[in-house]
């Protein structure tokens, strides 16, 4: 599917724990563009498997689950909104089950084809920030600015460390550390769109630099492009 390019969109693609939704939320805010929530669309569309009682394993019903479907995302007063068939299940996607689930048929052909029709429907009709591992790769191919947003893995634990930290877990640097590390093999090494950095992404290390400064540095990018 071709992106329309009378709308502009900035691709922000890297591993777990570098940043991606904060700094993609930031930009779209001060641009006024609309940000996509890759992951809350796989979200609504583990709701609806879980809902429909669908079995990953059905090939038939997974292809004709992924034919029922439309998921979109909308802004109320400021505040993202994911609509499933035309419903808000803003307060549904969050459960352990929609989350399961979503993880489950996120490597399933079908439905990653699905989104990326829904994701690029999008793109074409809205000014757009997205993140993910494969929006400049895949979903985005023509994106007007391509970031690839990176830390080291001890910093990515940090962060992720003081953040649970500070929602009263108790939790080890050095689990969470192993744990990026593998999402970081898996995602690299999975057979549909792997994580890589696309040949014309620009390279962004956040190691040692703030969100604020990691944004504005984006900013000044994107201003370079268009």
């Amino acid at each position: 599917m071709d992106i329309s390019k009378g709308t502009l969109s900035i691709a922000i693609d890297g591993p777990a724990g570098a940043g991606k939704s904060t700094i993609a939320r930031q930009i779209a805010k001060k641009l006024g563009y609309i940000y996509i929530d890759t992951g809350a669309m796989y979200r609504a569309m583990g709701l609806y498997f879980v809902r429909e009682n669908i079995s990953l394993d059905e090939e038939d019903a997974v292809i004709r689950a992924c034919a029922q479907v439309d998921i979109s995302i909308v802004f109320e007063q400021g505040e993202q909104q994911v609509l499933l068939n035309g419903e808000n299940v803003n307060g549904l996607i969050r459960s352990l089950e929609a989350g399961t689930m979503a993880s489950a048929c996120s490597v399933k052909k079908q439905v990653r084809e699905k989104l990326v029709e829904l994701q690029q429907r999008l793109a074409a009709t809205e000014n757009v920030v997205m993140d993910g591992r494969d929006i400049g790769t895949h979903v985005l191919p023509n994106a007007d600015l391509k970031v690839y947003l990176t830390a080291s893995t001890k910093v990515r634990a940090k962060r992720r460390y003081e953040e649970l930290i500070r929602k009263g877990e108790s939790v080890s640097l050095g689990e969470i550390e192993k744990s990026i590390m593998d999402r970081d093999y898996q995602d690299m090494h999975r057979d549909i769109s792997p994580l890589c950095q696309a040949k014309d992404a620009i390279l962004v290390d956040s190691s040692t630099m703030a969100i604020t400064e990691v944004v504005d540095h984006i900013l000044f990018l994107f201003s370079q492009v268009v």
